[in-house]
């Protein structure tokens, strides 16, 4: 993105220049921070659906978001990348040419440690959206043996049952409770989510800065709960007092990593969602924060209407499947051989609706488990620099033994 190449650019620049006038450091300051501001509410407006109608007529608009319905793949892929963005500019505004004894003075000394424990329940939550895209890869699988399947000519008993067999798997698989689902499919999953772990040998000094996380562990515990894991995320999210500018960078960093978090457990299949809030504490007056909060009302309105319905989630290609499943379903249970031309014709176009859901899946689908590993990856290692930048502030202000 151009606009943010030449605001990464200007920032470094001053990092090897001398500024002589304190007012005139906090002045590009307040600079940088109101570009900061822009950039988030710009790529969280382009997310916005097309249809829109939360506030911003103009915004809603966009084209950017044209072939990417809201909670589709696509929209995640998106989503993940405007978060990329914000964390790399929001790193940038917050260590880039910043006195590292700032960090051992208020606000930031208080605000920093919060956002590094928020972090680390971030990657907890990378792991197990990393295992819910792993399932649905799996029903993704059963549902393309169903159109294999249904896709023969002359269609048969056989055909049919084999069908029926794989679409009662996925549905019986799209209704168990989070804990069966990550207990059925537990060992799957460990084959599919390290994160890169390589043993102990290859690990850097930037990874051990990191501390030993339980989220770089192959999976979750049985007791964890991707619901408590938001509630705790947001529970001290509170937005600073006026004169804090210091503050802001990283109130709006957390915020953006609460919803992102937030937004994926909602959509993708996770470990104990049962009870999760659609509360979103931010104050709706923030400029910044007004295309975030219309976003969470639209998705907070889905998973209010469908959070009883099962626990497959709000991503838009598993609920068009559940839809299709269903159909086909009822299609075996009433089949009779020869199949009238009208009955043919309808299932073609349900059996077309799935394969069409099935390709979005396989072309989607790894891209997006990979940018999610992208992001764990982002965290981690942002967070071993954050470290550094404590570390150097703790050996400034040891005292000096004589």
């Amino acid at each position: 993105m151009t606009d943010q190449g030449s605001f990464l650019n200007r920032i470094s620049i001053r990092r090897n220049q001398v500024v002589s006038v304190e007012s005139n450091n906090h002045d590009q300051e307040l600079e940088d921070l109101e570009f900061f501001q822009k950039h988030v509410a710009d790529r969280f407006s382009e997310l916005l659906p097309k249809t829109g109608g939360a506030g911003d007529g103009d915004v809603a608009d966009s084209p950017a978001c044209d072939h990417a319905p809201l909670l589709s793949i696509s929209w995640f892929r998106k989503l993940l990348d405007a978060f990329l963005l914000c964390e790399a500019e929001f790193k940038a505004v917050v260590l880039i040419g910043r006195d590292p004894l700032q960090f051992s003075k208020p606000p930031l000394d208080r605000l920093i440690p919060d956002i590094l424990d928020r972090s680390v329940k971030a990657l907890d939550i990378c792991n197990a959206v990393s295992h819910g895209v792993e399932l649905v890869r799996h029903w993704q699988k059963l549902a393309q043996i169903a159109v294999t399947s249904l896709e023969q000519k002359p269609l048969g008993d056989g055909q049919v049952r084999r069908a029926k067999k794989a679409l009662n798997t996925l549905m019986t698989s799209m209704t168990l409770d989070d804990k069966e689902n990550n207990a059925s499919h537990g060992k799957l999953s460990e084959r599919s989510w390290s994160f890169g772990r390589r043993g102990g040998g290859g690990s850097t000094n930037k990874d051990r800065a990191a501390g030993s996380f339980r989220s770089l562990s192959w999976s979750v515990a049985k007791s964890w709960s991707a619901a408590k894991q938001i509630q705790a995320m947001s529970s001290n999210l509170v937005a600073p007092r006026g004169g804090e500018t210091t503050a802001l960078p990283v109130y709006i960093m957390s915020t953006v990593l609460v919803f992102v978090m937030w937004a994926l457990v909602a959509a993708i299949p996770c470990q104990e969602r049962t009870g999760l809030s659609t509360h979103f504490p931010v104050p709706r007056q923030l400029t910044w924060a007004q295309a975030m909060i219309g976003l969470h009302e639209k998705i907070a309105e889905e998973w209010k209407k469908k959070e009883k319905k099962g626990v497959s989630g709000l991503l838009e290609e598993v609920q068009r499947m559940e839809k299709a499943a269903q159909s086909l379903i009822e299609f075996a249970d009433s089949f009779q051989f020869p199949l009238e031309e009208e009955k043919a014709d309808e299932v073609a176009m349900q059996v077309s609706e799935m394969s069409d859901i099935c390709r979005k899946m396989d072309d989607g689908l790894l891209p997006l488990q990979q940018q999610v590993r992208e992001v764990f990856h982002r965290i981690v290692r942002s967070r071993a620099e954050v470290l550094d930048v404590l570390d150097q502030v703790g050996k400034m202000s040891a005292p000096v033994p004589y």
